[in-house]
């Protein structure tokens, strides 16, 4: 441990614990996750997407899928931006074990598609329409590269 990390710790170690159970370093087990679609597009694509609207540009680029059938909860969100962490994550030990640059503009982007998604869904993750998308893409600020497709149309993605 850095000595500006064991400082920081024990600093705040010592103003929080009067006011409370103060752990240090304390260690996390996630739980196995799946996520519902992995998309990598081939790296010398011949085939045009054009054809498929919206899914289309969402294939331009490596991307996490999660559809709902309804509408998803705060609780679903923050579990699908879980799984983009952790893709992130895997991703940077990858390029670290290979010894090769770790390119944060080539990340994935997490597609969360839905039928419906509440307003208040929508604002408390900070979700805004970009005008170079259509109506009802739904952006994340940009380093959290997550975008919620609220209101699918009955033809869907395409």
């Amino acid at each position: 441990m850095k000595p500006h990390d064991q400082f920081a710790k024990n600093y705040l170690e010592e103003l929080l614990s009067p006011l409370g159970q103060v752990e240090i370093s304390k260690e996390i087990t996630d739980e196995t996750r799946q996520i519902d679609l992995f998309f990598s597009p081939h790296p010398d694509r011949q085939i045009t997407v054009d054809n498929l609207g919206l899914l289309g540009q969402i294939a331009l680029n490596s991307a996490l899928l999660e559809p709902y059938r309804n509408s998803p909860t705060r609780a679903d969100v923050r579990n699908c931006l879980a799984k983009l962490t952790a893709v992130f994550a895997e991703l940077q030990r990858q390029a670290k074990r290979e010894n090769s640059p770790y390119n944060q503009e080539i990340l994935p982007r997490l597609w969360i598609l839905a039928p419906l998604v509440s307003e208040t869904i929508l604002n408390g993750f900070g979700a805004a329409l970009d005008p170079n998308w259509p109506e009802g893409v739904y952006f994340l600020p940009p380093l959290q590269r997550t975008a919620i497709i609220n209101r699918i149309r009955p033809r869907g993605l395409i």
